[in-house]
């Protein structure tokens, strides 16, 4: 048994919340997970994990699961993620992710929940004038997804001001990588993030990859990007509900980065050389409102948590998701 309150988990059987829900269990935290599975994966969830099959914006089935399970503090990583769809499908994306939340926020102050962890994004900072984004770096987001997020981080900020519940707001970088002990990783069919693309590319998944724009004004041409291991994130999470708990009266707004870039052909060059293959690389013109780069101050979180980062390092990072890719290709 354990004296630590149960945590619910939005989106628990997707990629990061499934790895939030293996760092919960690790650190022996009672976890319940409601997942709709539009997305997400029921073998994601370990069996002995309390799964919830649901909607999180039926207001009333999350009440009832709030109040079955007790639940004490919320990590919210339900929503859609993929940058171009928001802007062709902007309604989706305020419904899945603003509408949504504000429905699960309203159950959490209905039950009395007095615990709320955000998985947000760089995405709300837009393209910004420099080159380290801090958390006081104005947000313009660009897109309905970057919007999307940023309307739920102040819907958070205003329910905190008037109802007894603190919030942690976590702004990613760029997710990477996969359980170093291989239970779960990015399985997402179609998925557009690089790394991911990178290594189905270099399994024979996909033929290319292409390559968006080779005259930024970065040392090799290709954008830069913060590339931050998965478990490194799920980490901080678990860090950031305990700073919660420990000062009920303070909420928490900041990123999640290692505060050092790279570039497309960097990456690309990582996965040839763990692989030993070349990647064929189809180059293109940039997409409309890419940065040059974009990388995290991380000064706040590393002052604020005992945060220490494990996989800090590209090549760590490329070998566990190819090797995740391998197992996905175990289990057909």
């Amino acid at each position: 048994m354990t004296d630590k309150p149960v945590i619910l988990v939005t989106g628990g059987a997707g990629y990061i919340g499934s790895h939030a829900v293996l760092a919960l269990r690790d650190a022996g935290w009672p976890v319940v997970v409601v997942d709709n599975l539009v997305t997400g994966f029921r073998w994601a969830v370990p069996d002995d994990v309390a799964f919830e099959e649901g909607d999180i914006a039926d207001q009333p089935f999350m009440e009832g699961v709030l109040r079955r399970h007790g639940v004490r503090a919320i990590m919210h990583f339900a929503g859609s993620v993929v940058v171009p769809e928001s802007v062709s499908d902007p309604l989706k994306y305020y419904r899945n992710n603003t509408a949504a939340s504000r429905a699960l926020i309203e159950a959490a102050v209905a039950i009395g929940v007095p615990h709320f962890i955000f998985s947000s994004t760089a995405a709300t900072y837009g393209v910004p004038d420099v080159e380290a984004v801090r958390e006081d770096t104005p947000t313009v987001p660009i897109n309905p997804y970057g919007r999307s997020k940023l309307m739920t981080e102040a819907m958070l900020a205003d329910v905190s001001a008037a109802h007894p519940i603190n919030h942690c707001i976590l702004r990613y970088f760029n997710v990477a990588g996969a359980d170093p002990q291989g239970r779960t990783g990015q399985s997402t069919a179609g998925a557009t993030h690089l790394i991911k693309v990178a290594v189905e590319a270099a399994l024979g998944k996909r033929s290319h990859v292409g390559v968006f724009g080779t005259d930024f004004p970065t040392p090799d041409g290709t954008g830069v990007r913060d590339y931050i291991h998965v478990s490194d994130l799920a980490a901080a999470h678990v860090l950031a509900l305990e700073a919660l708990i420990a000062a009920p009266e303070e909420n928490l707004l900041m990123n999640c980065g290692y505060n050092r870039g790279y570039s497309v052909t960097e990456v690309l060059d990582a996965v040839d050389r763990i692989t030993n293959r070349t990647i064929d690389r189809r180059f293109e013109g940039r997409r409309a409102g890419d940065p040059p780069a974009l990388i995290s101050d991380n000064s706040r979180i590393l002052a604020r948590l005992p945060w220490t980062p494990r996989h800090a390092d590209l090549d760590t990072i490329v070998t566990h998701a190819l090797n995740w890719e391998r197992r996905l290709g175990e289990r057909g």
